[in-house]
């Protein structure tokens, strides 16, 4: 199975694509950040992202898509831009027909670690360990986009195949009527 995971960002957000089997060690296919400018517009910092993640979506062909939820934090600017990082990561996997599962910090933590509360040098040194690098991805943002994709392997591979089936069936037995669109 070959996962996309997203450590959605505005400013730096990390996409990391590993191939693996449940309980196996995953082998790395890539890791990337896509960076946009703080004082560009808003728009335009989203449609790179958009276009970025796109690109990456179509360059290596995944299974499915993995994104690491938004949390509560305390600084609501930050939130703000992460939920819409969030958001586009969301829809580059839906909008090739993907499975989409989001997973929390914790779930990720230890599913890669075996504790929910590892901290991200624990979570660096073990997605480093499990992928057999000669280093830790750099920066960080890659290292939990590789840590997220793995945690997608592990824990909801079995349960995305399941949820795509089940989507295929829904959509090639709706009436095209019924099949949600835009209603003027």
């Amino acid at each position: 199975m070959r996962v996309l995971g997203i450590d959605p960002g505005l400013t730096r957000c990390g996409v990391g694509v590993v191939e693996g089997q449940p309980g196996r060690p995953g082998k790395l296919v890539g890791y990337y950040v896509v960076y946009t400018e703080p004082d560009d517009d808003i728009a335009l910092r989203l449609l790179h992202l958009d276009r970025a993640l796109g690109e990456l979506v179509a360059e290596h062909r995944p299974e499915s898509v993995a994104v690491e939820r938004v949390f509560s934090q305390h600084n609501t600017q930050t939130i703000t831009g992460t939920a819409q990082a969030s958001g586009i990561a969301i829809l580059a996997g839906a909008r090739a027909g993907l499975p989409v599962q989001t997973y929390t910090p914790s779930e990720v933590k230890a599913a890669v670690t075996g504790s929910g509360t590892a901290g991200k040098a624990q979570v660096t040194s073990m997605v480093t360990r499990l992928l057999g690098l000669d280093g830790p991805p750099r920066p960080a943002d890659a290292a939990d986009a590789l840590a997220i994709a793995i945690c997608h392997i592990w824990r909801g591979g079995t349960r995305a195949r399941l949820q795509a089936a089940a989507l295929k069936a829904a959509r090639s037995s709706a009436p095209a009527a019924r099949r949600p669109g835009v209603r003027r």
